[in-house]
């Protein structure tokens, strides 16, 4: 499709289109539109050629579409974010807001260092350090999130009552005779057997759900401990620079917590974690989140 599609954004261009249509109306207006409408097509195929193929205008075409996908992954990200904030219980909201205050004082301590002679209350965020922090605490929001999600279903899930139910079939199946030839009871044993192995399902859910919830909890636990030391290192180290690649740091060794995030989206219904997150940081969405 790579041709095709520069080709088809060339001949989608509003000022081309509007030459098309010039060109055919004059050519239908001429009286000779059997000789003017050819050489109008043909023109139009040549500058298709030429324009489809030159490596700025693709560059431009990639450009846009990088753009539109962007943009999806942000609006895909805010909806997530707004269902977050709306869902997640106050208990919880507190916990991320205790996590977000450690940001902004550690954004606070590193410009405050790097710029000791300028009024930091009003500073703007730098980019690079907000990126990283944003995308630690977008991670911490979505494990609360998921652990939430992961606590609901295993309250309303009753393991003792699957377990009597795997005791009461796994009786009933001992009480049959062993090669029973009647047609009825060998649907009766089918039906029991089906039944089992459903109750044997439902408690390897409930067993990996348990785990899972355990693992998100000591991932949350890890990040928290993680902002808290990148607060501290920010007090002792006296080195913005090195702050800042700490957090970078940090960030990428979330790989695998955000492979848990993925993993676990069928509990939470999420979109999938991706390099897009919301600005958690900034002045505009910290109104969402206070």
């Amino acid at each position: 499709m790579g041709l095709t599609k520069y080709l088809k954004a060339a001949f989608l261009n509003r000022w081309n289109l509007l030459a098309v249509l010039a060109g055919s109306g004059f050519a239908l207006l001429s009286g000779r539109a059997d000789v003017a409408l050819p050489l109008v097509w043909a023109a139009e195929v040549a500058w298709l050629g030429l324009l489809g193929t030159h490596p700025r205008f693709q560059k431009y075409v990639d450009a846009q579409d990088a753009a539109a996908t962007r943009s999806a992954t942000s609006q895909a990200a805010q909806r997530s974010l707004q269902r977050i904030l709306t869902t997640l219980p106050p208990k919880l909201i507190e916990r991320f807001r205790a996590l977000r205050g450690r940001c902004l004082e550690l954004q606070q301590i590193a410009g405050e260092m790097k710029h000791p002679a300028e009024q930091q209350l009003d500073r703007p965020l730098e980019d690079s350090q907000a990126a990283g922090l944003d995308r630690l605490l977008w991670t911490f929001l979505r494990m609360l999130f998921t652990h939430h999600a992961l606590s609901r279903f295993l309250q309303k899930t009753d393991a003792a009552a699957i377990q009597r139910d795997v005791d009461r079939l796994t009786k009933r199946l001992a009480a049959m005779p062993a090669g029973e030839q009647d047609v009825q009871q060998q649907r009766v044993r089918k039906a029991l057997e089906d039944n089992l192995a459903a109750c044997h399902e439902r408690l390897a859910n409930l067993k990996k759900a348990t785990d899972n919830l355990q693992l998100v909890e000591l991932q949350i636990d890890q990040l928290e401990n993680r902002i808290q030391s990148l607060s501290e290192m920010a007090v002792n180290r006296q080195e913005p620079d090195f702050i800042s690649s700490q957090v970078d740091q940090v960030a990428a060794s979330m790989v695998q917590t955000e492979q848990t995030m993925n993993e676990l989206r069928f509990a939470t219904g999420l979109e999938a974690l991706s390099e897009e997150t919301p600005s958690l940081l900034r002045p505009i969405e910290a109104k969402i989140v206070e």
